[in-house]
């Protein structure tokens, strides 16, 4: 890995752009965020050329549509959170060599100089579809302004563009019973020219570049997904929107129109670099036109596809660009239990955290390292973010430290002693105190950040165990030269902690440094690479302060607080959840008449796989047997339901479920404790077949 990593002269490392609709929450950070700082803090404690980049993004559909329900301007918009989430960013420790906008002059001209040089080379094909268009509002809808259900898993809340229920990429125009969120009206299609990116194009290059190159080594997830796009057959991908927020098309034609989000977004990245270039002195194009420079993006399973076959595609084509090495997507991190969301608050917001547990940015690194979602879908509690900090951080790294430099101020008056005869023990620990960088190294170059924390967390537990063994408290009653040489290994494996512990831990790793006193300047060779080399990482007779505790105990009511916290806020969601569904547009009495609703009797039920909604039951409606999907699992088992007598509307056109055709519907409603309840026909006191008016 050592020797891969060398033919690089420099690393070029992005961060996905955060959307200016809201702020960061610990999604985000564990997700992108904090493992993007291990990784760049790393490389330069190594020695590494590195340009870490970030920007907010400030383009696509969102921004409009939070900015209209918060009554402001788009530009008001993202002005707010651009400040909230670029300050949280900081206070957080963050290391952006450079944090832009896409707001900004040069990230314009950058895209659009991009996409002109594709177009004058004919890499975009036109074509004019019909496309959703709201006729009340006068504007064609973009896809997150459009919401309908979904048609591969009957999601009633997904997107034009994706159904966040299980993950699936859509077209507006796939939605089931789509509806505008503009005017909450039904749109209808209406035909417009944009210009496609024609992937078909480039699939002999993807799978050239990915499926028989090199990128084996990537992501299990990343991988497979962008192996099944591949064998799925590519198909042109739109690069301009209907839209009046955006980078206007550059183009003649191209009036009214702006840049697909998701063609402007990834540019950011670029044009970020040349910000910082401008303003450091430097030169931009070598971090992203020199080969021997490595591009790694980090990012959310969300954006696979953007990062590893789009972009990719529109670099390919523009000609002049590297590729990304590597793209260590992590999965989704879950909030007690239940998925985060913006929009119900059920988060846990970066600058709320800084506020009520102000100088604990490192307990949340931690935490989030610790149970980094990495390969899968995790889980954040505060109950285990509680006992992190207490039985890891405090009990562990902490109170080694605060014995090392306790014990040395109390014996020495804070100068390191020097050592006589060393024992078999403390040679083994210090051996094994220098193959700790090489083993951490190993971790993070495979982006397993997670293990290389708790290898972190293991020298301090070596630290630890080798202190409470030796027992220099006690020996000091009767062999004061033993305590000296105790001290002094232990003070060698509090430095290693204090030089390996920055890239996950910058706040503590300062602190124990000004412990230390090496915080003023480097001691002669000391650093990542030379811990495994150097006799002596801090010298007999140095000076070191006196101690301060680098982590306190957290208490059961600052977590309880935060319980609370989330109580309320599902709590209000609830009472969201029960108000008044408003009146739907009033039909005639010849409307109502052409609905036919029988008695049915439930014959066989069935839990649709890989759903949590859906249920295939088989109905004996009097007429016939036929198959209904009805959304009733998550409330009802298939055993219970069997022989059930219900409602059925029997003249609903058929539509296909997740491959299954559903031939009816089953009227349910809710109870007063919100619970779905059936229509309940045995009270009309009428047979199977018979109808309901």
């Amino acid at each position: 890995m050592a020797q891969k990593e060398n033919r690089f002269k420099r690393h070029t490392i992005t961060a996905a752009l955060p959307y200016t609709n809201g702020p960061i929450h610990i999604g985000h950070l564990a997700g992108v965020y904090v493992p993007a700082d291990i990784y760049a803090r790393y490389l330069r404690l190594t020695g590494k050329d590195v340009a870490f980049v970030c920007g907010s993004d400030e383009h696509g559909v969102a921004i409009p549509m939070k900015a209209k329900k918060e009554g402001i301007t788009p530009r008001e918009l993202i002005d707010k959170y651009h400040g909230i989430i670029k300050k949280s960013f900081e206070d957080f420790g963050i290391t952006f060599d450079n944090y832009s906008r896409t707001s900004a002059q040069v990230h314009h001209e950058t895209a659009s100089e991009i996409f002109k040089k594709l177009y004058d080379q004919g890499d975009f094909v036109e074509e004019t579809t019909a496309q959703l268009y709201d006729a009340e509002a006068q504007q064609f809808l973009a896809d997150r302004f459009v919401v309908g259900t979904c048609p591969r898993c009957g999601h009633e809340e997904a997107y034009g563009d994706q159904c966040e229920n299980c993950g699936s990429s859509l077209n507006a125009t796939d939605l089931i019973d789509p509806k505008s969120t503009v005017t909450g009206g039904v749109p209808v299609l209406k035909e417009t020219k944009h210009w496609f990116l024609p992937l078909d194009r480039h699939e002999g290059f993807l799978r050239e570049w990915i499926l028989k190159g090199h990128k084996k080594d990537w992501k299990t997830n990343v991988y497979g997904q962008c192996k099944s796009w591949i064998d799925g057959g590519l198909e042109p991908r739109a690069v301009t929107r209907d839209l009046d927020w955006g980078i206007p098309v550059p183009v003649k034609g191209g009036e009214g129109k702006v840049l697909y989000v998701w063609f402007d977004a990834p540019i950011g990245y670029i044009s970020s670099t040349k910000e910082w270039a401008a303003r450091e002195g430097r030169d931009w194009e070598p971090y992203w036109k020199e080969k021997d420079t490595k591009l790694v993006h980090f990012i959310g399973k969300d954006n696979i596809v953007f990062h590893c076959i789009i972009f990719p595609s529109i670099l390919h084509a523009e000609g002049s660009y590297v590729l990304p090495e590597n793209v260590p997507a992590n999965e989704f991190l879950n909030l007690e239990g239940n998925k985060l969301s913006t929009s119900k608050n059920w988060a846990v917001w970066l600058h709320e955290y800084l506020e009520e547990f102000p100088d604990m940015q490192d307990v949340l690194r931690y935490t989030l390292t610790a149970n980094a979602p990495e390969t899968k879908d995790n889980d954040f509690t505060w109950k285990d973010f509680q006992a992190r900090n207490n039985n890891e951080l405090v009990a562990i790294f902490g109170n080694f430290i605060n014995r090392v430099v306790v014990l040395t101020n109390k014996y020495y008056q804070g100068v390191v002693p020097g050592p006589s005869d060393l024992t078999t023990v403390d040679r083994t620990t210090l051996d094994e105190l220098k193959r700790f960088p090489e083993t951490i190294s190993g971790s993070i170059d495979r982006y397993r950040f997670r293990e290389a924390g708790q290898e972190l967390m293991n020298l301090a537990r070596l630290g630890n165990k080798y202190l409470a063994d030796a027992e220099p408290w006690k020996v000091i009653k009767e062999d004061e030269a033993r305590v000296r040489t105790i001290m002094f290994v232990a003070l060698q494996i509090a430095t290693g902690l204090a030089v390996l512990s920055e890239p996950f831990l910058p706040f503590t790793s300062n602190k124990l440094k000004k412990m230390l006193k090496i915080d003023q300047g480097p001691i002669e060779g000391l650093c990542w690479e030379n811990v495994p080399n150097m006799e002596v990482l801090l010298r007999p007779g140095h000076q070191i302060d006196s101690a301060q505790l680098l982590f306190r105990k957290i208490e059961d009511s600052e977590i309880q607080a935060q319980l609370d916290k989330l109580a309320a806020t599902k709590k209000a969601n609830e009472n969201e959840n029960k108000a008044p569904m408003p009146q739907k547009d009033t039909i005639t009495f010849d409307d109502f008449t052409k609905l036919d609703m029988r008695v049915g009797t439930i014959l066989e039920a069935e839990k649709m796989a890989k759903t949590k909604k859906l249920m295939v039951l088989k109905v004996d409606t009097g007429l016939d047997t036929r198959t209904i999907v009805s959304g009733i699992a998550e409330s009802f088992a298939p055993e219970e339901i069997i022989g059930k007598r219900v409602t059925v509307l029997i003249n609903l056109a058929p539509r296909a479920l997740r491959g299954v055709d559903s031939e009816g519907m089953i009227l349910m409603t809710e109870n007063a404790d919100g619970k779905l309840v059936f229509v309940n026909p045995d009270e009309a006191g009428v047979g199977n077949g018979e109808g309901i008016s």
